[in-house]
């Protein structure tokens, strides 16, 4: 126990559901704290999402208690000692302490337990076990509140064993480096990382693809991309980066804070891979991207990087005949990279300067609607064909080229010359 307290850093651990499930959780000779991530991100005044339980309880026992309380219960991963309840419309993951016994670097069969220190040894990293006691108080059984205070990242006992338990926590160990370590990365943990790189191979596509997103969405990943690099981390799980570098990052997270951009994982990644289309299809299958992830990758992968001394009538044109998917990821991409290079490159200014204008078009431009379709040009004498198709062709090319000025009747008009 120490006389660390979250009270006076945790709304949320006030509100009334919360703290009746803790009260009916907490009956006789049981105990039930907040877990994990809510206390770590409270310690830190960083944003809480999620807040999960510990509890003594059994899941029928949970079950029971919580239901007798009126709260609704749903059983999420009931085997492995974890229902989901509902208290006044807010859900909390309650968790059954456990004990690994048996491992094989993917799944763990556990048994359920009522020892803490137990339950916070089987953890991952020091920051991510510690609990909280209904009032706030904080309890810390292996040193977590020591690092969390100095940003260290340390696996908990020894980092090969916690690895060859799930291999996922060498990806675990470079994300939660990049969200909350600072300096270099603890050495055993590195080691550990670095010996059993190969067992990522044995890990699912999507825990992969999950992990890395949620790395690319810190606010600075870079640092924890160096070290990946130099453990052999990421050519494991991202071949596509080996001969790309990762170098452009840097310049991506400045200029993503000089102007207020969130941080967006897609364009991160496309800042360490190559824009080969093939390449970035066979990623996104491999990682089993979303439909929608692919689509967006492929798109920056396929989209011209216009020239920054375009005029806003040439982009438009651009934007017309290319499809305005993924110009967006290549101009902030060409952006970073022209102010990354402006110290010593005074043209390179000016591009950043164009770049910089093309997105804000980008940003206000609505793709105009061509106002002609085939069925117009029947009443002319064209019959449905090839010919009908080459002439619509044509028209839209010069209403483009108009700039967009061309009306409907003077399209039509220039279609009675042609059939003339």
């Amino acid at each position: 126990m120490t006389l660390a307290t979250i009270d006076n850093k945790a709304e949320w651990l006030h509100r009334p559901g919360l703290q009746a499930l803790l009260a009916v959780l907490n009956e006789g000779d049981e105990e039930a704290r907040i877990a994990g991530g809510a206390v770590r991100n409270a310690l830190l005044g960083q944003p809480v999402t999620d807040v999960d339980i510990a509890t003594t309880t059994t899941p029928e026992e949970t079950t029971r208690r919580a239901e007798a309380a009126g709260f609704k219960v749903v059983p999420t991963g009931f085997e492995h000692g974890t229902v989901t309840v509902v208290a006044k419309g807010l859900p909390y993951e309650v968790t059954t302490l456990r004990a690994d016994v048996e491992t094989d670097g993917r799944y763990a069969r556990v048994v359920f337990g009522r020892d803490w220190r137990d339950d916070a040894e089987r953890r991952d990293f020091t920051i991510n076990a510690l609990y909280a006691e209904a009032d706030g108080r904080v309890v810390d059984l292996v040193g977590g509140l020591s690092d969390l205070e100095t940003r260290t990242l340390r696996f908990i006992g020894d980092a090969e064993t916690r690895i060859r338990e799930d291999y996922l926590r060498i990806l675990r160990f470079f994300r939660f480096f990049a969200w909350y370590g600072s300096g270099r990365p603890d050495a055993d943990g590195l080691k550990a990382c670095t010996r059993l790189r190969d067992g990522l191979a044995r890990l699912s596509a999507e825990r992969v693809w999950s992990e890395l997103k949620k790395l690319l969405a810190a606010a600075d990943p870079s640092r924890a991309l160096l070290w990946m690099r130099q453990t052999g981390t990421l050519t494991a799980v991202l071949p596509e980066s080996e001969r790309w570098g990762i170098d452009a990052i840097h310049g991506l997270v400045d200029t993503e804070r000089a102007f207020g951009w969130a941080p967006d994982p897609l364009l991160r990644l496309a800042a360490i891979i190559p824009p080969d289309a093939e390449r970035v299809k066979a990623l996104a299958v491999r990682l089993r991207m979303s439909k929608a992830e692919a689509a967006a990758l492929v798109g920056w992968a396929e989209a011209p990087v216009p020239d920054p001394s375009l005029g806003e009538s040439a982009f438009a044109k651009l934007l017309y005949r290319a499809g305005e998917k993924g110009v967006d990821k290549r101009l902030g991409l060409a952006l970073a990279g022209a102010r990354a290079r402006a110290q010593a490159d005074d043209g390179a200014l000016m591009e950043a300067a164009g770049y910089r204008r093309l997105l804000d078009t980008l940003e206000r431009w609505q793709r105009p609607v061509f106002p002609l379709g085939g069925k117009d040009l029947l009443p002319l004498g064209f019959k449905p064909g090839a010919e009908l198709g080459k002439t619509l062709a044509a028209l839209e090319e010069r209403w483009l080229e108009s700039g967009f000025a061309m009306s409907r009747e003077d399209l039509l008009s220039e279609a009675r010359g042609e059939k003339r």
